[in-house]
């Protein structure tokens, strides 16, 4: 696919993100519910156009379609991209429940187009070290993980559109929670019980601001996890345990500080391990990367690394805990 062209569907902070993350492909249109948001983002690129969300997905210079606007919209706008023979990348959680990613997969199908979701945590430097060591047999079996990752939120946060349960699906959990969970399973593998409690303990919003999870694959490996927006110094840390060292992630870079990875190797003797750091102190690259490699799947008509089935195994596990802790605004 020489030259491909893309539509980006929201112009907000992802939306710009994305557009400047393109590689080779180009911005040919983009689209947003505020006209002059899309306006603004197309006159930061040379040759790209502000249109309609109907209008971008009929467009047949169009290759490929970003989906990056609020969640409720997710599901419908990549159907309909789909629907117009385009491929697509949508941002997470791909929709708000599992039946609406359902929804989407049989459009994928019936399309016969690729749809890649937006898990790009997957792609910073640290993380993909970390899976290469883990692929390598260096910390031997493993046997857990324990991930914390969380913001501050700002003033006016509870009255933002992450806070109405219609529009969001939910609060932290859904929000930066799918992050979190997509990459304890990419590490340790299907889930087949989940654990764990929503709740809000400061914003005065009817979603969560904290979530605690506890959750076992059916050999028994364990992801400890937790996601807040009461964590008043932004926060990354996600530590990989085997029965020969421990990996440990820290930061994200920006404000959660420089991403560093630690390698612990146990010695015969054990005590004190050998380490072996990494830092990563340039940008951030992971969506340059993540659509680099979706460009790859279309090239090679592959099934993308992160898709349909990681989204919904880890909106199955938010489900779940909401249900479990009475946050159920769309009746999963």
């Amino acid at each position: 696919m020489a030259d491909p062209g893309v539509g980006i569907l929201g112009c907000g902070l992802i939306g710009r993100k994305r557009a400047g993350s393109l590689g080779p492909a180009r911005l040919v249109a983009c689209a947003d519910l505020n006209p002059a948001r899309a306006a603004a983002l197309a006159e930061t690129v040379a040759g790209a156009v502000a249109t309609d969300p109907a209008g971008l997905v009929a467009r047949p210079d169009l290759d490929v379609v970003i989906v990056a606007v609020t969640n409720d919209a997710l599901t419908a706008l990549a159907i309909a991209a789909l629907d117009a023979g385009k491929h697509v990348l949508v941002e997470k959680p791909a929709g708000r429940t599992v039946a609406e990613l359902d929804r989407l997969s049989a459009a994928a199908s019936r399309a016969g187009r690729l749809v890649r979701v937006g898990f790009n945590h997957r792609y910073h430097p640290a993380l993909m070290k970390a899976k290469e060591l883990v692929a390598s047999g260096a910390l031997g079996p493993l046997m857990l993980v324990r991930g914390r990752y969380g913001h501050g939120g700002r003033p006016g946060y509870d009255r933002e559109w992450r806070a109405n349960p219609v529009v969001s699906g939910g609060g932290e959990l859904i929000d930066q929670g799918v992050h979190v969970i997509d990459l304890a399973r990419w590490f340790l593998g299907d889930f087949t019980d989940a654990q764990g409690i929503a709740a809000t303990y400061f914003w005065d919003m009817p979603v969560d601001d904290n979530a605690f999870l506890t959750l076992r694959t059916p050999t028994g490996q364990t992801a400890f996890l937790h996601v807040s927006c009461t964590e008043w110094k932004n926060l990354f840390s996600f530590e990989i345990y085997g029965r020969h060292g421990k990996l440990a992630i820290d930061g994200l870079g920006g404000s959660y500080g420089v991403e560093r990875l630690a390698w612990y190797r146990m010695l015969p003797e054990m005590g004190p391990p050998e380490t072996t750091i990494w830092e990563y102190p340039r940008g951030d690259r992971s969506w340059e990367l993540e659509f680099g490699e979706f460009l790859e799947d279309i090239r090679l008509g592959r099934s993308p690394a992160a898709g349909l089935g990681d989204a919904r195994a880890a909106l199955a596990v938010v489900g779940d805990i909401y249900a479990r802790s009475g946050y159920d605004p769309l009746l999963r």
